[in-house]
């Protein structure tokens, strides 16, 4: 055999993969065509449903790029060993292979079609329902909704003709020939085994395509055409293993099993309690008030990224961290001994969304089987249903960790993300944006149009995307002065360089929120709109030192701006401590006259409540300083671990009743 002959014979094998994958990607577009003429809207242009089509491509050539690996590898050692011997089993092979796979493949997006037709969302975990206890009334709702019959005839056409396909394709022939040398045949095979791998992660930047999937379009049903049915499935089975990884089972773990009475009258701290219902004690209605029945304020509740409170203790003129912010937090009120829920983003912003405590060792709702479940107690419910408009604002991607969906089925009417946002206000979204979406700036400006043009009280929450890595603000933004004290630098544990880039960004972060208080207080805003500031969590813990760890690692902000006829004629105690739990109890307590609600918090101006804050890292923070769960010194503290353990019970407990 010629020296270049087995070189030639795998590189043509390797170009009849190339010709076999673009009928499959055509295939892919073809069903993504599908979708977008069966749901999709005309409202979007044609440059956005272009991006969409060809990010869908990208993310078709990325799945395909994975079954191209093993196919790739396989030439690549059958020609580093020379086993020569090897190439009249290849064809009959790889016709086999990429027949399992693509069938496969395509039974993946078949199922990911009917799905969507029934659900309106790619594939989720809870197409896992099969496997579960669903089997019955799934297929009864097939066949109530679908013609079988004639799907399974199409479907039946559809692998004949893929078989034709790959039969015909993948087949011997001798289209391309080089004399390479034994250096560049090398170099050929490397440089496919590179771009194999390079469109497998399809993309150059941060994060793998599949991972951070952008949004291209201010229209929901657009954002939803790129998505790939193997992702979906992918990323759905991921999350089907966490949410059943284990027996969780948060009652037995806080020690309330078959007691769970016990853990409502410890929870309410009240010795009669209504067994029956116990949902009901923990049902609660706001007092009468006229002024809120005459003139009913807007209410705006932000979540900025990161804001954590201990780095606060170093502001100063040469290390100005709060910017704009600083004067709000003299003027109004701020809860200073408050602590996150959480330490991630998602797992803060859900239980303070549904009034719960957040459940240690448990991943996100969003991200589990109870993505779909509209949850009785959320606190978008309790304004809609006082009349309020309610929306969710989220400078990034709202397809970001499930939040769009999850959201949308907590009781707010609009959920608005970077694309909406984007085009709302006029600008190009690539070019005033970061890694995690658009500069916080942006998110401010459009809440402010939408609070001046309302036509009806507004409850807005509002989550931040700066102050996260890789830590980018604005080129024209003017930062404060930043000077790092001899004091800081010796409580700062991680890299100096990299804190200051940390700090610019939190800087950003914290000043923007402050301009938007500017803003709102300069316009008649000021004595209609009552906003909210606090944070998802202190990540800059993770770079810092503390001198008292537990009272100061989880620490965040709770602020208040209201207007002076809703201000209360005592004085408030803002060192209280508390956690997220506690922000719409105190907010419904302030805005709402006579309303039902349903929270594991407190009313933070309760004088009267015991309060204490919570961390599911088991962190609880109680007026005498905060302490690691188990290890409670002071009678106050035991009253707070106690409270805790009752309340995670409660949680679980009102969790588990919308099953």
């Amino acid at each position: 055999m010629p020296k270049y002959q087995h070189f030639n014979f795998l590189l043509n094998l390797f170009y009849s993969f190339l010709k076999l994958s673009l009928p499959v990607l055509a295939l892919m577009s073809v069903a993504r065509l599908y979708l977008y003429y069966s749901y999709g809207s005309d409202s979007s242009s044609f440059l956005e449903l272009f991006y969409a089509f060809w990010l869908g491509v990208r993310l078709d050539a990325s799945i395909l790029s994975y079954i191209l690996s093993l196919p790739v590898l396989l030439l690549f050692f059958v020609w580093l060993l020379n086993l020569k011997f090897l190439q009249k089993y290849l064809y009959g092979f790889f016709r086999l292979y990429f027949l399992l796979f693509l069938t496969f493949l395509s039974a993946l997006t078949f199922s990911d079609l009917v799905y969507f037709s029934y659900f309106a969302e790619h594939t989720t975990l809870m197409i896992f329902g099969v496997i579960d206890d669903d089997t019955n009334a799934l297929v009864n709702t097939a066949f109530a909704n679908y013609n079988i019959p004639l799907a399974l005839l199409f479907l039946s056409a559809y692998f004949v003709f893929l078989y034709f396909i790959i039969m015909k394709t993948i087949k011997k022939r001798d289209t391309l020939f080089f004399e390479f040398s034994v250096l560049k045949q090398a170099l050929v095979f490397l440089g496919i085994i590179v771009v194999v791998a390079l469109l497998g992660r399809g993309s150059v930047g941060l994060f793998p395509l599949a991972k951070d999937i952008p949004d291209v379009s201010a229209d929901p049903s657009i954002n939803k055409l790129p998505q790939t049915a193997g992702y979906a499935m992918l990323n759905s089975y991921e999350q089907y293993a966490k949410s059943k990884s284990g027996n969780y089972d948060l009652i037995k773990t806080s020690g309330y099993k078959g007691k769970i009475n016990k853990a409502f009258e410890i929870h309410t701290q009240k010795g009669n309690i209504n067994t029956k219902d116990l949902i009901s004690n923990i049902t609660y209605k706001t007092a009468k008030n006229e002024l809120l029945e005459k003139k009913t304020p807007h209410v705006v509740v932000v979540m900025v990224e990161s804001f954590g409170m201990p780095l606060l203790d170093y502001q100063s003129e040469s290390f100005n961290i709060l910017g704009r912010l600083k004067q709000h937090f003299k003027q109004d009120t701020l809860f200073t001994n408050f602590i996150s829920s959480s330490n991630g983003t998602v797992v803060s912003l859900e239980p303070l969304l549904l009034n719960i405590t957040a459940r240690p060792n448990s991943t996100s709702f969003a991200q589990s089987s109870y993505l779909n479940t509209s949850f009785k107690q959320a606190s978008a419910k309790v304004y809609k249903d006082a009349g309020y408009e309610t929306s969710f604002v989220y400078g990034g991607d709202i397809s970001w960790r499930n939040v769009g969906s999850f959201v949308s089925r907590q009781g707010f009417e609009n959920v608005d993300g970077k694309a909406k946002i984007a085009s709302s206000l006029g600008i190009d979204a690539e070019q005033n944006s970061h890694d995690w979406g658009l500069f916080d700036e942006f998110s401010y400006k459009y809440v402010e149009q939408k609070l001046l043009s309302a036509t009806k009280p507004q409850f807005i929450f509002i989550l931040t995307t700066n102050n996260h890595p890789p830590y980018t603000v604005p080129s024209d933004y003017k930062s404060n002065s930043l000077e790092v004290s001899q004091d800081l630098k010796e409580h700062i544990s991680g890299n100096l360089d990299l804190a200051k880039e940390r700090f610019k960004d939190y800087a950003y972060a914290v000043d923007m929120a402050g301009a938007f208080m500017d803003t709102l207080k300069n316009s008649t805003l000021s004595e209609n709109t009552v906003v909210a500031i606090t944070a998802d969590n202190n990540t800059v813990e993770g770079i810092m030192r503390y001198d008292e760890y537990y009272t100061q690692t989880k620490r965040i902000p709770f602020y208040i701006h209201m207007p002076s006829y809703l201000k209360p004629k005592e004085p408030i105690d803002t060192s209280v401590a508390s956690s997220h739990k506690d922000i719409f109890p105190t907010l419904y307590n302030l805005t709402l006259s006579q309303k039902e609600y349903i929270a594991i918090g407190t009313n933070l101006f309760d004088k009267n409540k015991l309060h204490c804050g919570f961390n599911d890292a088991g962190v609880i923070v109680s007026k005498e300083g905060g302490f690691k769960f188990t290890n409670a010194v002071s009678d106050e503290q035991k009253k707070c671990q106690e409270y805790y353990r009752a309340s995670l019970a409660v949680t679980e407990y009102l969790i588990q009743s919308h099953k």
